[in-house]
């Protein structure tokens, strides 16, 4: 399979563990999963098999839907030669008909690994405790590490390097900032997280940040102001104003959010070869002006199309 030497040490390395959070990795090690993702997409884009995982099996569980999530994941198991199976809302019972532990145990006699995209990230957590195989977090209401790392390996093709960026987040205090501002903390690039009153960040999360950037140099702040958080920044970031599953005045927070609009004036305080991203779906005109995402310096589908390389991966490394 044309593995190096390092990537087999990784492999071996890997195997059997969960991806929950970005904190359970070390920067080497997320950088040893980011080089690994460039050449299985550098593999692809050459029309050379990669098939590592053939005859393996990945439950996919989605208690939340996804366009990029179900179609990366399943397309990567494809090209890695293994299969996936799609189980809805409707085709398990997760936590209601079946304990999360006995569907953890059963799961694990069926197939090698499980990606789960659901809402509480204890449902995840109680999962990997209580699965035999590798458990992936695709998503819960604190956490998206898989588009984090995708996003890191994007930010990585783009620049080149991780030392001395600054990242903005403009927009609210959901799973996306708080699992940017780790991700950058682990990788020692400066975060600064804008969110109006009333929307920051779990605090937990904050505070995970600040003791993963006193190891890595980072600087992490949060603030109500867009514009300090921007100011001279390489890479702004924003996403949806309500995430999957929030109930709420859409207009109220429509009005609330109008000022944290990453538009064509809030990015002229940043450098001029800012990277503009995004994890997709994006409302224009909402969050961000079709001028910014559709501009020259957006790398929206990069960073879409990247879900499905880093995820490989992931996949290749853990199963």
């Amino acid at each position: 399979m044309n593995l190096s030497v390092a990537e087999e040490q990784m492999m071996s390395k890997f195997k059997g563990k969960d991806f929950l959070q970005i904190s359970d990795f070390t920067k080497q090690e997320l950088i040893e999963i980011i080089d690994f993702a460039i050449k299985l997409k550098n593999m692809q884009k050459a029309g050379q098999p990669h098939r590592y995982l053939e005859g393996k099996t990945l439950a996919m569980i989605f208690e939340k839907s996804s366009t990029r999530t179900r179609v990366s994941f399943e397309t990567g198991m494809f090209q890695l030669g293994g299969m996936a199976q799609f189980l809805s809302k409707e085709d398990i019972q997760l936590g209601n008909g079946e304990t999360i532990a006995d569907t953890a145990k059963v799961l694990s006699r069926f197939v090698d690994g499980i990606m789960i995209r659901t809402f509480g990230h204890d449902i995840v957590e109680e999962l990997a405790e209580n699965a035999t195989i590798p458990v992936i977090n695709g998503l819960t209401d604190d956490a998206h590490p898989c588009q984090v790392l995708a996003d890191l390996m994007t930010i990585y093709e783009k620049k080149g390097t991780f030392d001395g960026l600054k990242f903005a987040f403009v927009g609210d205090g959901n799973n996306m900032s708080q699992s940017l501002m780790i991700g950058c903390a682990v990788m020692g690039i400066d975060c600064v997280v804008a969110v109006p009153k009333g929307n920051e960040m779990k605090e937990d999360f904050i505070q995970v940040a600040k003791e993963l950037a006193n190891i890595s140099g980072a600087i992490i702040k949060q603030t109500n102001d867009p514009q300090e958080a921007v100011k001279d920044a390489d890479i702004i970031y924003t996403d949806v104003w309500a995430s999957m599953g929030w109930e709420g005045d859409l207009e109220e927070r429509k009005q609330k959010f109008a000022a944290y609009q990453v538009n064509e004036l809030l990015v002229e305080g940043a450098k001029p070869d800012y990277l503009f991203m995004h994890c997709l779906p994006a409302i224009r005109g909402e969050e961000v002006s079709a001028a910014v995402i559709d501009g020259n310096n957006s790398v929206v589908f990069d960073q879409a199309e990247n879900r499905l390389h880093v995820q490989k991966a992931i996949l290749a490394s853990l199963v």
